[in-house]
């Protein structure tokens, strides 16, 4: 019985001293990085870009988010306008939440003032005070997810707005204080 103890012991500590051996040689930063850094595709439906990022939590690099912002422009007049990076945060949660790692379908990101006026006279759904003027809004779907399915992701998250327009296939996110319609 005695024996036993011992090699009951033993066994504990190999087994341990293999466990925290394992934990001192993986790389803590590398396994904090695969949950920080994600790969976006996007594809805008109106112009046929296509732009491919990496997102980081730790911010993106200047000149990705020039790219982004010239990507996002308004379609219409050609004007680009910054895009607040926190829509970068919404997307990445929604695609974290999903699992989804499809192509995120831009229909609208930024809208000028002009183009919001036009598009208020043709529609009753459109804001006066569009957050796609501030460059805080896009009108998204992502290709591997359902569209009831992306609304789901982005309400779970419980930042910004959230608008379902399953009629024209699409979900709006925004920036701004936490809503759903």
């Amino acid at each position: 019985m005695g024996n036993n103890k011992i090699y009951s012991r033993r066994s504990f500590l190999k087994y341990s001293l293999g466990v925290a051996a394992s934990i001192a040689l993986a790389n803590p930063l590398e396994s904090v990085a695969a949950f920080k850094v994600h790969p976006m595709s996007f594809y805008h439906t109106h112009t046929g870009e296509r732009f491919m990022m990496t997102y980081s939590c730790d911010g993106c690099p200047l000149e990705t988010l020039e790219k982004l912002n010239d990507f996002l422009r308004d379609f219409r007049t050609g004007e680009v306008h910054p895009i607040d990076p926190r829509l970068l945060d919404i997307l990445f949660g929604i695609q974290q939440n999903s699992g989804s790692r499809g192509i995120i379908e831009v229909i609208s990101g930024y809208r000028s003032p002009k183009t919001n006026n036009f598009l208020r006279s043709q529609s009753d759904s459109v804001a006066r005070k569009s957050l796609h003027m501030k460059g805080q809004a896009l009108d998204i779907r992502i290709t591997d997810l359902k569209i009831e399915q992306l609304r789901d992701a982005a309400v779970s998250l419980r930042r910004g707005g959230v608008g379902y327009y399953s009629k024209s296939n699409f979900v709006h996110i925004d920036t701004g204080r936490f809503r759903t319609w």
